[in-house]
């Protein structure tokens, strides 16, 4: 092998090790969910509630039907 190809083994090396460790570094802020404000937690709350209400909603349309 070339001197150049050894460099170009030793870049794509690098760049490999960049994306990995950028990957990781992805996946670790994800697993740390961000305290939620008092108005998202309250619309998560009701969409609960909204999404509650359609299942038995659909029920109880199932066993009119």
């Amino acid at each position: 092998m070339s001197n150049s190809q050894y460099n170009e083994q030793d870049e794509q090396d690098e760049l490999q090790k960049y994306l990995e460790e950028k990957a990781k570094q992805e996946q670790e802020k994800e697993q740390e969910p961000e305290p939620l404000s008092a108005y998202e937690a309250c619309v998560l709350k009701e969409s609960a509630k909204i999404h509650e209400l359609i299942t038995e909603a659909q029920e109880q349309s199932r066993k009119d039907g």
